[in-house]
């Protein structure tokens, strides 16, 4: 038997908590771990009391037709990112590590090129984590310093020709 690797251990279990995703077209799962201790999780889902997309049977952003990344704000659910910060205390964040996996809901394959959206690179910098693990598919993995965000504001107004 060959032991995983600790990377591909945690991804695992992003990977089992985006199970309970309620999306209707992609469900990530998220998992905050420093010194080798998972300290929250969160998943893709409406906010506590609201009827999830799962429920109410339609994405608006589906129906809209939105590109991925595009128009957050149409969209019902509470990101796996977001989810799993607003659980843990911002103390026991400092220096630690997410690891995220996503899945097509409609097919069940990993989400192409997985990263964290604007808003929620925006909560992962003042959260104070250091790095984010996204998996590309069972065995790979993309590794994100924090840093590079911060230091490669995308939302400056002159990268955007303001």
């Amino acid at each position: 038997m060959q032991r995983t690797d600790k990377i591909n251990y945690y991804l695992d279990i992003a990977e089992t908590v985006l199970e309970r995703g309620t999306c209707l077209r992609r469900n990530f799962g998220a998992i905050i771990v420093n010194h080798d201790e998972i300290i929250s999780s969160g998943y893709t889902g409406a906010p506590r009391g609201r009827k999830n997309c799962i429920d109410a049977g339609y994405c608006v952003r589906e129906t809209l037709g939105v590109p991925r990344g595009e128009r957050y704000e149409l969209c019902r659910s509470v990101h796996a990112e977001m989810n799993a910060i607003i659980s843990a205390a911002r103390n026991d964040m400092i220096g630690a590590t997410l690891y995220l996996a996503g899945k097509e809901a409609k097919t069940g394959e990993y989400v192409p090129n997985p990263a964290p959206c604007s808003m929620c690179k925006r909560l992962i910098i003042n959260a104070g984590i250091r790095q984010v693990v996204a998996r590309r598919n069972k065995t790979e993995y993309t590794v994100t310093d924090v840093s590079e965000w911060v230091e490669n504001d995308e939302s400056l107004a002159g990268k955007f020709g303001y």
